[in-house]
């Protein structure tokens, strides 16, 4: 039976892309218009009334026992076939499409072997590693670090929506995220029309800037908003994926546009967010963007997929 997990705010309002990943930027971030506002908007009040510290630290007790599923991976993606979401404007094909297309993404883009060196601020593009010797140098060094564990981010990255699957409510499974404990910022989706309910507000432990956190404690000192973010991010954890660290901040913060794209809650963040921070963004330029009509053949794609989930994250995890 196909599910619908109801619209997910994530799929329209997002930051402009590169053109060439979408079809009309201009139907992104439209807060003002469009088909899918009224149910937008109601789907953010529904979230920002619930996601509180208690909601969260119930929803991490209860699925972090780990005990909802044995299965694989792979299983794990057959799974989303089952998850549509009627909320996207452009394309109507289950989830499971998506994550190959993300993959797929990028792996043209940051292809595993002979990958031209780059940098950000200094820092290798590829193995993040800083590499002062390339500026003004080097024109053409080559990264010696493999990258095929972001390829399968792309496939990974939207697995935690199976939430809905087991009956969360989609505002608690989809959407952009935020921290909980803190008063939230100016960048947050709605945020000037739908936290008035939320009760953490009225508590002056949470209702601060930087509520019950420290200056620069870390975002992984940091509770964020329930959802498939979070709950995939520690399912990892759980099962210990062999994953570099960059992975683990891509999965957990992709859809924290609050932070990566919309500059806030900088107080919040150590020196290592901050270092994490261009691999997030680097992220986000597949995820969403590469859908389009013409859907990937997923089983010639299966066995390299299979591959890297064997080298990684192998076997019957717990879910």
């Amino acid at each position: 039976m196909k599910v619908d997990v109801g619209p997910d705010p994530s799929l329209v309002y997002r930051p402009d892309v590169d053109p060439e990943m979408a079809k009309n930027k201009d139907s992104f971030r439209n807060y003002t218009s469009g088909p899918l506002l009224d149910r937008v908007f109601a789907t953010y009040k529904l979230m920002h009334t619930h996601q509180t510290v208690d909601f969260v630290s119930r929803k991490r007790i209860q699925f972090g026992s780990f005990s909802y599923k044995k299965m694989t991976v792979m299983e794990a993606v057959d799974m989303l076939d089952d998850l549509v979401d009627e909320s996207d404007p452009d394309v109507d094909f289950p989830n499971s499409f998506h994550a190959f297309q993300t993959a797929e993404g990028i792996r043209k883009a940051h292809p595993d072997k002979g990958v031209p060196l780059q940098l950000w601020w200094g820092r290798c593009y590829h193995c993040h590693r800083r590499r002062p010797e390339r500026l003004g140098l080097l024109p053409q060094v080559i990264c010696p670090f493999s990258t095929d564990w972001f390829h399968l981010v792309g496939l990974l990255h939207d697995l935690g929506k199976i939430l809905a699957l087991w009956g969360e409510p989609q505002w608690a499974v989809v959407g952009d995220t935020f921290p909980v404990g803190c008063c939230p910022q100016a960048s947050v989706v709605f945020c000037d029309s739908t936290f008035q309910d939320n009760p953490d507000l009225q508590d002056p432990r949470y209702s601060t800037e930087l509520g019950m956190y420290q200056p620069h404690c870390g975002l992984e000192n940091v509770l964020m908003s329930w959802g498939h973010d979070e709950y995939l991010y520690q399912m990892m954890k759980f099962n210990k994926f062999s994953l570099p660290s960059e992975a683990f901040y891509m999965i957990r913060f992709h859809s924290f546009y609050p932070w990566h794209t919309g500059g806030d809650y900088r107080q919040l963040c150590s020196q290592q967010d901050l270092d994490m921070l261009p691999w997030v963004q680097e992220f986000n330029k597949f995820d969403l963007y590469t859908k389009c009509p013409d859907l990937p053949d997923v089983e010639s794609l299966r066995p390299y997929y299979q591959g890297l989930i064997d080298k990684y994250c192998p076997g019957i995890l717990s879910w």
